[in-house]
């Protein structure tokens, strides 16, 4: 697997002392959850890797080390070996979270003020390649028969908005904020209706791209964002 020309260029970008190590369990540890380092999937060689996180190999073997520990990646040795991503990931229960209101705000109005801004810069910079990859993980969550499944491909579809800005930064905003919106829907049920109804935004939204329509592109996205705020709302236990 190689990291140049994806989102894992963006989201493997150097990382800053004194915190190298811990920024890059984080990192790779991220790029694991979001599924751009699937299960089963090869890391890119240490050397690579290292060049790319600015970082020494020791300090990327001892985070290596911890995500082993962690059970998030696996180690061989010999002609193909290398370090995997470990196939099933663990699954430890997390304990459920009960968000404050102004906790929860801040984090739905932080992604309102991200997806936004993708939204916009994706009408004026996206290519005809990017948007028919967004169509067919539309076609993915009308097919998924599970909501994990539907989960992956909606990701991936917010991810895919982000590159699709072209915006290194706004790819790396997508992430954490993607990261973080998977900490509160877990909390919550989630019907067919519902999810359906997200998909023919998330279509709606792509002929809005297709079109340059930007201003059309901010209100789709926020009637988007701001419906899953009110769902969010009425179905998160309460404090």
């Amino acid at each position: 697997m190689t990291v140049s020309g994806d989102p894992l260029a963006s989201l493997f970008k150097p990382v800053q002392p004194p915190t190298a190590f811990e920024q890059t369990v984080e990192r790779l540890a991220t790029a694991i959850k979001l599924g751009f380092l699937p299960p089963g999937g090869q890391l890119p060689p240490e050397r690579e890797l290292a060049r790319q996180l600015e970082i020494s190999r020791t300090t990327l073997r001892q985070a290596l080390t911890a995500l082993t520990q962690s059970g998030l990646v696996t180690t061989s040795r010999g002609r193909r070996g290398g370090t995997f991503v470990a196939d099933p990931l663990p699954l430890p229960p997390r304990p459920r979270r009960v968000f404050a209101e102004d906790e929860l705000r801040a984090f739905l109005d932080h992604r309102l003020a991200i997806e936004t801004g993708v939204a916009i810069r994706a009408a004026e910079r996206a290519a005809p390649d990017d948007l028919d990859a967004l169509l067919e993980l539309c076609d993915d969550m009308d097919e998924a028969d599970e909501f994990e499944s539907y989960r992956q491909a909606d990701l991936r579809f917010h991810m895919g908005l982000a590159e699709a800005a072209h915006s290194p930064r706004l790819l790396e905003a997508m992430a954490e904020v993607q990261s973080e919106l998977d900490e509160v829907i877990e909390l919550v049920p989630h019907p067919q209706e519902v999810l359906q109804r997200s998909n023919d935004q998330h279509r709606a939204l792509i002929a809005l791209l297709r079109k340059g329509d930007a201003d059309g592109a901010a209100k789709a996205i926020r009637e988007h964002v701001e419906g899953t705020e009110y769902f969010l709302a009425g179905m998160l236990p309460k404090p």
